[in-house]
């Protein structure tokens, strides 16, 4: 009797997880109905948004064609936003037997390559697809400034700084810049009274007037990236900051010596990202056939001041250079496209049909040590897209455009409905101003029900001896932390006619996409370009960052790092290796 009594408490508790399971869904986020843009309400109609679709018509999840980018309009502010919309539902569309026989993603085809990370000298390779092979997705990549090293945001400003390596002695103590420009072993350390950093040496003695160091023999991979830091100019200096942890407080030098404050909560390093169904964040760089075949055009090394296609005179040099190589471009008319996109494992995700999913192999880790996982293998899982970055040059029909469109490239990003909730905003009405508070109520990606904060902060890091373990920073463990989109809609929350451009642009592809489609479950957050394709200044949404891979420099932009009109404006351009 006793044992039937278990049984049947075991089963009802196993038939009410069932339904807890089955009731619990993901919270979306949803844009206002009412929102107004002179300029945008009517840029996407649905005849015009027939045509981008491969049949003519729309279709429930069906593939969608790229915009040409050789004819874009170059029109401020909408055509922007609606080159966005079409590329990404390009990008995610299941690919048509013309892309390598079919069958995943468009993204995924043959017609695209990976990018591989770098090597320990510094190398890129392209990684061809294969159909039916899996592709490789690696850990979340920190955010990199101008000189290939990561970013922090120093607080009260919009200023990206980025981070020097520690340089490490024999011994393998930290070292720092005297007063007399002399390298010092760091003994130990504290802070004063107004929190700034008090070095002592080996012997005890005070360090007088320590300050960051720049040194690129230190290790393989900073010895190369420094390539550009071997250009350094004063100009750049200030800008340069080096890390020290004091008592598990991080601070930061410059190489002046002066203590710089950040956004609470950065570290600088390559800061990891965990969703809260414990899923770490995965990424991957892909490029289409137009800018594998335009690198590989170039040689060994690419010459100072080149640029991005942009004309069809650009198009026809790589398209020709492709057919002698026996190879045929597919849809050429997108110009050269950079993609990088993050995911999570579905695994334990509510809704995770409502997701663009991918069988891919993503890196496992020891976890015996809850604040130091150690890399131990791979695994085949199914993940869940949760961000995107669509990157592409593109023309213009526009006669005022003296550069003939953009070879700064055109800088997109989306993101999941259900990523987590953004600040409050306001937005442009018929009649005057509305006002979307922010709401953390639901279950979100990465945010807890009802968190009050602190967001985005990073719980934890990539280091430990070989640099590729998950390590806790100070104070925190491994763990999933509380994200929210600061800039709703890549702008500040009282720019109210920029957001509704946005929004109704997302309005109008998601009112015109069948129910069911998978796509209408992200949303664009903004795109940015430059005036005219010149190196400045930023315009579109100039603050634009995802949650998913900006997660610890909201309010930033794309451009605050890649600040040129040239291919260096990639990170990715000059250290891939030619295909052949």
């Amino acid at each position: 009797m006793q044992k039937t009594n278990r049984l049947s408490k075991a089963l009802a508790l196993t038939f009410l997880v069932a339904i807890i399971a089955i009731g619990c869904h993901f919270t979306q986020q949803t844009l206002p109905t009412d929102a107004n843009s002179i300029t945008c309400n009517s840029t996407i109609t649905a005849s015009d948004f027939n045509t981008w679709f491969d049949s003519g018509i729309v279709t429930l999840n069906g593939p969608v064609t790229p915009a040409n980018s050789l004819t874009f309009p170059d029109l401020p502010n909408c055509s922007f936003y609606k080159w966005s919309e079409r590329m990404f539902l390009w990008l995610t569309s299941p690919a048509p037997k013309r892309y390598g026989g079919g069958g995943g993603l468009i993204m995924g085809s043959p017609a695209f390559y990976d990018v591989s990370p770098e090597d320990s000298n510094g190398n890129r390779t392209f990684i061809p697809h294969t159909p039916g092979a899996l592709m490789v997705f690696n850990m979340r990549a920190a955010q990199l400034g101008a000189h290939d090293l990561p970013v922090v945001m120093e607080k009260n400003s919009a200023r990206l700084l980025e981070v020097l390596k520690p340089v490490m002695s024999k011994s393998g103590r930290q070292l720092v810049l005297n007063k007399e420009g002399q390298e010092v072993e760091i003994g130990s350390a504290r802070l004063d009274q107004g929190k700034r950093p008090v070095f002592m040496d080996v012997s005890g003695k005070e360090i007088d007037g320590p300050r960051a160091i720049i040194r690129a023999q230190f290790d393989t991979v900073t010895k190369t990236r420094n390539r550009k830091l071997d250009r350094l100019t004063n100009l750049d200096k200030p800008s340069l900051v080096q890390k020290f942890t004091i008592d598990k407080n991080i601070v930061f030098l410059d190489l002046f010596g002066n203590v710089v404050d950040v956004e609470q909560g950065q570290g600088g390093d390559g800061d990891v990202l965990m969703a809260q169904n414990g899923s770490l964040v995965y990424y991957a760089i892909t490029v289409n056939q137009v800018f594998a075949y335009y690198r590989t055009m170039l040689g060994a090394s690419v010459p100072s001041g080149t640029k991005f296609p942009l004309t069809q005179t650009d198009l026809n040099a790589i398209t020709s250079f492709a057919t002698a190589h026996g190879a045929s471009i597919i849809d050429s008319q997108a110009l050269a496209i950079e993609v990088k996109s993050a995911w999570v494992e579905a695994a334990g995700l509510p809704d995770s049909n409502k997701f663009i999913t991918m069988q891919a192999t993503i890196p496992t880790y020891d976890k015996s040590n809850p604040n130091d996982w150690k890399p131990n293998g791979h695994k085949t899982a199914l993940l869940a897209m949760v961000g995107m970055h669509v990157v592409g040059s593109t023309g213009s029909t526009n006669a005022a455009n003296t550069n003939h469109g953009h070879p700064e490239m055109l800088w997109a990003t989306f993101e999941h409905v259900s990523n987590n909730p953004s600040a409050g905003y306001a937005y442009a009405k018929s009649s005057g101003t509305g006002v979307e508070a922010r709401n953390t109520t639901g279950t979100w990606v990465f945010c807890a029900n009802g968190s009050t904060g602190p967001f985005n902060q990073a719980h934890m890091e990539m280091g430990g001896a070989t640099g590729d373990h998950i390590v806790n920073k100070p104070s925190f463990t491994i763990s999933p932390s509380n994200t929210l989109r600061g800039k709703a809609f890549g702008m500040d929350s009282a720019s109210a006619g920029s957001n509704s451009e946005v929004i109704v642009i997302n309005n109008g592809v998601r009112n015109l996409l069948i129910d069911g489609d998978l796509r209408k479950n992200y949303i664009q957050i903004g795109t940015t370009w430059t005036i005219f394709g010149n190196t400045g200044p930023q315009v579109g949404t100039n603050k634009l960052a995802n949650s998913t891979m900006e997660t610890y420099q909201p309010g930033s932009n794309c451009f605050n790092c890649h600040t040129a009109n040239t291919t260096d404006v990639s990170f990715i351009f000059s250290p891939l290796l030619p295909l052949f």
